[in-house]
């Protein structure tokens, strides 16, 4: 028997395919392998087993043995493997990589078994009385068994002695035996729950979804309308009908609540798949989907991967977030993935959001989408009235604090009435920069070229580019002056003025920092839902998903930051914000209310959100990007160049340059932009970067730049390109 193995080595000199043999017959496609490689030993995928050589039998190596009892790869990884390899111009050993754990590649993760002692004795009172009468442990063990007919090794070991519970089972008295016992994430999300009544929106929306012949629905509903209702009901209908399916939510945060959904509904049939996991937790997770024993997949981004097979069923929240695109190797778009796997088992996706991207709203208009529409809240709940706060007048006025007095009279008044309320800030750390005011000296990173942010909690400046950690400065090292000024406001700042204003009201902070342990976010959620905090200061990862019925107040500060990012999708990315954490105020009987800070009240981005307007919003942006030629009626590529050598970098640019404007100037009239530059931060990570963008609507044109740039191969330069990217800098 012969196999094809691709050997798991990034590396674009031995992304190819390998021939071995094998002695046997139980070898599949999608079974990991041990072969020799270049003198070493190393792990590789079998993509094919065929009973004939391509190759002279001697020159053969074989294979050392098979990893796994079951193929970890299905027919359906290998096949959209190759699909991820051609379509985003990755190694086929990278695009086999997304299907696994890293750990159970490494080697460094394997089942969890448990040793159990089971009685086995033909006779109580025989057995007891062929024990010596000084044995008085195997006498005690042994009518415990007899009693419990099964327990614990390590338990009886601790109870009885291990002495004496060898000497049962050499006697044959009980039997040891090893069973699996995996590790099971969030134990505490278990309760079942019985399906709720749908609403006559939500049924319009399911039918719609059902009818539908489109294999993808946009399915946009309002904050609060019921979204989550919506996928359970269509995922049961999938399980009914034999079939699988995968949930996907773009936060980790959001991932315990909708797994607490999906237990409630479903009990054990989910698993969950995310980074954020124990390395054992995830591999048996991950055999759970594989085995079959679990039937839904639910997790962030890398779900999309899951193991499951006859998928029916491929679910998109939020949509609109940006984390559905990776930014690191393999650049993968998670719909373009879920289009495959929808394209293979013929399976439906649904994507949805209250805040659309432009391009898929687009999409459903012209009716490559099917739309459904969920126009109101659940028991027809208003949405929450918002007020306009201009910052500017604040100043005037002499409040120089993060908080204007409406929002302070409404948390006040919030906090009164025994009501939540939930602070948005999308900066984290106390400052977001220091500045000497004498010479104007600001720390930056030593990696990178960004300016550090102060954490107060630990006295320390961070990068939040590559988590670099600096001891924070005293005075300024370049002029020694001692008046330092903190420019910019963070969520640890934001805690420490409500804490003035509200001495007794209790406050948690959810953002980055508050949340690398494990399980960090649920905790932080379950104590809010459980009122032991009357204020919520978070980042992004609190602005989608959640839903808090006490509720009534959210306050917005610096809501017209992210309108100052010099990117196209800077007015959506606003918009879809200040709606989305809007939408976690009033989600229950009372009314709620919403108080936005800017220093911008006139721009019409904030107009159109504070009026939940999408309409609105998206016929004025996509009247402003047909006029201005950027997507979805262009493409930009960017191609990005880096190395930790500056010479090589540019050596790089100037090859990669040459080769496309060579192309440009055959298809001039095709594009709206084309030029190469240093990119925004020209070092990350102690990596020189550089840039050739362009804007263009040749069609395919993004394949003819992925060609060239494959072509170029040069030690310790990185060249990547990205189509779209949701990250300009």
């Amino acid at each position: 028997m012969y196999v094809d193995v691709i050997v798991d080595i990034l590396s674009g000199e031995t992304d190819r395919i390998f021939e071995y043999s094998y002695d046997g017959d139980d070898i599949r496609a999608g079974d990991r392998v041990l072969v020799p490689f270049g003198g070493q030993k190393k792990d590789g995928f079998v993509i094919r087993v065929k009973p004939d050589a391509d190759y002279p039998p001697e020159r053969i190596k074989r294979v050392i043995a098979k990893l796994d009892d079951v193929p970890a790869l299905t027919e359906e990884c290998l096949r959209l493997a190759e699909r991820i390899s051609e379509a985003f111009f990755v190694g086929k050993a990278a695009a086999l990589r997304l299907f696994l754990p890293a750990e159970m590649r490494r080697g460094t993760v394997r089942a969890q078994t448990v040793k159990y002692a089971e009685y086995a004795a033909e006779d109580t009172e025989s057995a007891l009385s062929s024990l010596r009468k000084t044995a008085q442990k195997q006498r005690a063990a042994l009518l415990f068994l007899s009693g419990e007919k099964r327990a614990r090794l390590s338990e009886c070991n601790a109870a009885f002695g291990a002495a004496a519970m060898a000497a049962l089972a050499e006697k044959g008295f009980i039997r040891i035996k090893e069973e699996k016992s995996g590790r099971k994430p969030y134990t505490q999300i278990a309760d079942l729950e019985k399906p709720v009544e749908l609403t006559a929106w939500q049924k319009r929306a399911v039918e719609s979804i059902t009818d539908t012949e489109k294999q993808v629905t946009l399915l946009h509903g309002v904050t609060g309308s019921g979204k989550t209702e919506v996928y359970l009901s269509l995922i049961k209908s999938v399980l009914d009908r034999g079939k699988t399916a995968i949930l996907l939510v773009p936060e980790i945060s959001l991932t315990p609540q909708m797994l607490k959904n999906l237990r409630g509904r479903f009990g054990d049939a989910c698993a969950i798949l995310h980074s954020g996991l124990a390395a054992g937790e995830r591999f048996d997770e991950w055999w759970r989907l594989r085995s079959g024993e679990a039937r839904i997949a639910v997790g962030a981004r890398s779900a999309v991967f899951a193991p499951l097979e006859n998928v029916g069923l491929i679910v998109i929240d939020e949509e609109h977030d940006g984390s559905y695109q990776s930014e690191s190797a393999p650049r993968y778009n998670t719909l373009d993935v879920a289009r495959f796997r929808a394209d293979y088992n013929g399976a439906k996706i649904v994507i949805g959001s209250a805040t659309p991207s432009v391009e898929s709203y687009k999409r459903a208009e012209e009716g490559v989408y099917n739309l459904a529409k969920m126009p109101e809240r659940v028991n027809k709940r208003a949405l929450p009235e918002v007020e306009i706060v201009d910052m500017r007048r604040e100043v005037r006025r002499g409040n120089n604090t993060v908080f204007s007095s409406a929002l302070k009279a409404e948390l006040d008044r919030a906090l009164s009435c025994g009501n939540q309320a939930i602070v948005f800030l999308n900066q984290r750390g106390y400052s977001k920069s220091v500045i000497c005011t004498s010479c104007g000296y600001v720390p930056t990173c030593e990696a990178c070229d960004v300016a550090l942010t102060y954490h107060l909690e630990e006295g320390a400046l961070k990068c939040h580019y590559c988590n670099a950690k600096y001891k924070m400065i005293e005075k300024c090292p370049v002029c020694g002056s001692t008046f330092l000024r903190y420019g910019g406001v963070g969520t640890q700042r934001a805690v420490n003025e409500l804490q003035k204003l509200f001495p007794a009201a209790r406050i948690l902070r959810m953002d980055r920092d508050t949340t690398q342990n494990k399980e960090g976010h649920l905790k932080i959620l379950r104590d809010f839902a459980g009122k032991k905090a009357d204020i919520l200061v978070g980042t992004q990862m609190i602005a989608k998903g959640h839903d808090f019925p006490s509720v009534t107040l959210v306050g917005i500060l610096d809501a017209d930051m992210s309108l100052h990012f010099s990117d196209y999708r800077s007015g959506e990315r606003t918009f879809q914000l200040i709606t989305q954490v809007a939408g976690r105020s009033g989600r229950a009987g009372e009314t709620g209310k919403v108080v936005l800070q800017t220093y911008q009240p006139e721009n019409n981005v904030l107009r159109y959100a504070v009026n939940y307007d999408y309409k609105g919003f998206y016929e004025s942006e996509i009247a402003l990007r047909r006029a201005t030629g950027f997507p979805p009626f262009t493409e930009i590529i960017r191609v990005l160049v880096s190395a930790e050598d500056d010479g090589k970098a540019r050596d790089a640019l100037k090859t990669v340059y040459d080769a496309l404007n060579a192309l440009y100037l055959e298809n001039a009239a095709g594009f709206r932009f084309f030029g190469y530059m240093k990119a925004p931060i020209k070092r990350l990570n102690n990596k020189f970067r550089y840039q050739v963008l362009m804007r263009t609507n040749l069609k395919g044109f993004k394949y003819r730049v992925r060609e060239i740039c494959a072509a170029v191969k040069i030690r310790g330069v990185y060249v990547n390109v990205e189509v779209n990217p949701n990250n300009l800098t």
